[in-house]
C-alpha cells in the first residue's frame, strides 16, 4: 500500500514538472505584468536575491542589479540583500541602482553598513517616505519586516510591508501574527505585503491562512522557486483591498533564472481615486 502511495505521489510531482516545462517553453521570456487599467498604476515587485549568489554558485551583485533594471519596478522589495552575520554589510551598489534604474532605498536605522532591515530592502522611484517601522520577527532564525508609507508622486499613499518569513512552520505562524498586530490600527491605508513568505501550503496550518484576517482572500500565487524550474510559490504580493493588485506574474528571463535561486514576481497596483483625493486634501492643509 505504501509503495502504491509513493508511486501516486511521484506521478503527481512528475506531472507538475512537465506542466512547468510546457509553460516555460510556450511562454516568451519577457512578459507584460498585466494589462494596464485606465487609472495610473505602479509596477511593484518582490525579489529574494539570495545574497547575490546565483544558481551557478557565483557571487555576482552586478547580475542582480541587471535583473532589477530589467523588471522596471516603481517599488521593489528585496530579501537577503545584506550579509546575514557580522556587520550585515549591504551587497548591492545602491548608487548605481539609483543612477541606472532611478531607485532609492527607504532609509533604515541602526545598521550603518546594511542596505535594509534584516536583509529586507525597499527601493522606490518617485515619492516621499513619511513613515518607517522596523520589526524583528519572532522565531529561531534572525528574521525581520520593514514597513514604510510612501506618498506617491502620482497622488495617494501606499504602505509597503516587506518581510522574509522563516523556514520553520511554527515560526512562520508567529511571524504572520506579528504582521497582523502591526497592521491592527492601520487598516485605512492601501497596503501591500511583499516578500519571501516561505510558505506554499494553503491549509489551516499554513501561516498564509492567518493573513486573510487583514488581507482577505489571498490572490492566486505563481511558482517562483527554484528559479531554474519554479514549482513552489514562496514569494507573494498581497493587497489589503480588492482590486488593488493585478494578477501576479513571475519575471522569468534567462538572466533571472541564473542570478538567484528565486525568480522575481511583479504586478500592477492601481490606487482608488478616493485615496489620491485624501492625500491631496491633506497636502492643501
Amino acid at each position: 500500500m505504501q509503495k502504491r502511495g509513493n508511486v501516486f505521489s511521484d506521478s503527481i510531482l512528475a506531472s507538475s514538472i512537465l506542466e512547468r516545462l510546457r509553460i516555460r517553453t510556450d511562454t516568451p521570456a519577457h512578459m507584460p505584468v498585466a494589462a494596464r487599467s485606465d487609472r495610473p498604476s505602479l509596477v511593484v515587485a518582490s525579489y529574494n536575491v539570495h545574497k547575490c549568489v546565483g544558481t551557478d554558485g557565483r557571487f555576482d551583485p552586478e547580475r542582480i542589479g541587471q535583473v532589477i533594471h530589467e523588471i522596471g519596478a516603481d517599488i521593489i522589495a528585496l530579501q537577503e540583500a545584506d550579509k546575514r552575520f557580522g556587520n550585515r554589510e549591504g551587497l548591492l551598489d545602491l548608487t548605481r541602482l539609483e543612477n541606472e534604474a532611478g531607485l532609492v532605498p527607504v532609509p533604515v536605522f541602526g545598521k550603518a553598513q546594511a542596505h535594509g532591515w534584516h536583509g529586507n530592502v525597499v527601493l522606490f522611484r518617485r515619492g516621499v517616505v513619511r513613515d518607517v517601522h522596523q520589526l524583528k520577527l519572532p522565531g529561531l532564525e534572525p528574521r525581520g519586516a520593514l514597513m514604510t508609507e510612501i506618498d506617491l508622486e502620482m497622488g495617494g499613499s501606499l504602505r509597503i510591508v516587506a518581510a522574509h518569513f522563516g523556514l520553520l512552520r511554527h515560526s512562520r505562524r508567529l511571524q504572520a501574527r506579528s504582521i497582523l498586530d502591526l497592521m491592527s490600527d492601520r487598516s485605512e491605508t492601501p497596503t501591500l505585503l511583499m516578500g519571501d513568505l516561505n510558505e506554499w501550503r494553503l491549509n489551516n496550518r499554513s501561516a498564509l491562512s492567518l493573513l486573510e484576517e487583514a488581507f482577505g482572500p489571498l490572490p492566486q500565487a505563481v511558482p517562483s522557486f527554484p528559479s531554474r524550474l519554479p514549482l513552489l510559490a514562496l514569494d507573494r504580493i498581497i493587497g489589503n483591498r480588492s482590486g488593488l493588485v493585478s494578477p501576479i506574474m513571475v519575471h522569468d528571463t534567462p538572466l533571472a533564472r541564473i542570478a538567484s535561486d528565486h525568480l522575481p514576481i511583479k504586478a500592477f497596483v492601481s490606487l482608488p481615486d478616493e485615496d489620491k483625493g485624501r492625500l491631496l486634501d491633506t497636502q492643501r492643509m
